[in-house]
């Protein structure tokens, strides 16, 4: 018998399958199933969108198997969206699997075109990354993590390549951080419930109160420091980009290398520059 709460063409995990991890994947598919009973909501087009958001989370081709995993929708019902998203040439197969196609880019590049923050972000990124010779980024809370809208690169800091449109999680990166710190409580206690502080490095912070405590800490200070806690290696000051009325919109951040500077000179070097920038950014920002 077939699970009555469970979107058309979806099925859960069996009892031997491991959870998908969290993320715009997971977030959409609880979207999806909240909204089952709503007459004009097209399930069918949000299954799509969430078989779309598995290709963000993974550098090389994913297989109808591994979308399937990853949403909870049937291998049937993966197939006929990849076909469909094939044939309007959004998708293509390559190897044993299927890949985006230049197609996309006409979606996210809307966003970036039209957005004002993104815009007027891209010469103060490139400007103080002139200033410190270290990559800077702009994010912003999508959900349960934290997006990169717009980035000026040195070299890669990160195993990851990071681009605009790039995701990790938001407690354990030093924008990530800044936002949450600016969340209202309740918001905050929410998210917390929904995000297990896993370690990604030995050096993550994980205790539920030294968190709050690190969050209250940034509130007072108007800055986080994060040392090797999303990679080793990797070291990151963040600063909360304020709009004209004082709302926090955006973070704005320095990634460097951790051998190369030290955290002290992170303080004392790179934050007063980092913070004229976000000063800078916001002054454009209604």
């Amino acid at each position: 018998m077939s699970d009555s709460s469970s979107p058309p063409g979806s099925r859960k995990p069996g009892p031997g399958a491991a959870p998908a991890e969290r993320g715009l994947t997971h977030e959409l598919m609880q979207q999806i199933e909240g909204q089952q009973g709503e007459p004009d909501f097209m399930t069918s087009l949000a299954r799509g969108l969430a078989v779309l958001s598995v290709f963000a989370q993974h550098a090389r081709e994913v297989t109808m198997s591994q979308i399937s995993a990853e949403t909870g929708i049937s291998r049937a019902a993966v197939r006929r969206v990849l076909y469909t998203l094939g044939k309007l040439g959004y998708v293509g197969e390559q190897g044993r699997g299927y890949v985006l196609l230049p197609r996309v880019l006409g979606i996210g590049g809307a966003y970036v075109a039209a957005s004002s923050m993104t815009a007027a972000a891209q010469p103060v990124l490139d400007a103080l990354r002139d200033q410190v010779h270290e990559s800077c980024s702009l994010g912003v809370l999508d959900g349960d993590d934290l997006l990169y809208v717009a980035r000026a690169e040195t070299v890669r800091i990160m195993s990851i390549g990071l681009r605009a449109g790039s995701r990790l999680p938001a407690y354990c990166t030093s924008m990530g951080r800044v936002l949450l710190a600016a969340l209202p409580h309740d918001t905050l206690e929410s998210y917390l419930e929904r995000n297990p502080l896993r370690p990604r490095t030995e050096r993550t912070l994980t205790g539920p109160r030294e968190f709050q405590e690190m969050l209250a800490r940034v509130r007072r200070e108007g800055a986080s420091l994060t040392d090797q806690e999303l990679e080793i290696g990797l070291r990151s000051i963040a600063v909360p980009v304020r709009n004209r009325r004082g709302d926090v919109v955006a973070a704005l951040n320095i990634g460097t290398q951790a051998g190369r500077i030290s955290l002290q000179a992170i303080q004392t070097q790179l934050l007063p520059r980092l913070k004229n920038a976000a000063q800078q950014l916001g002054a454009l920002l209604n």
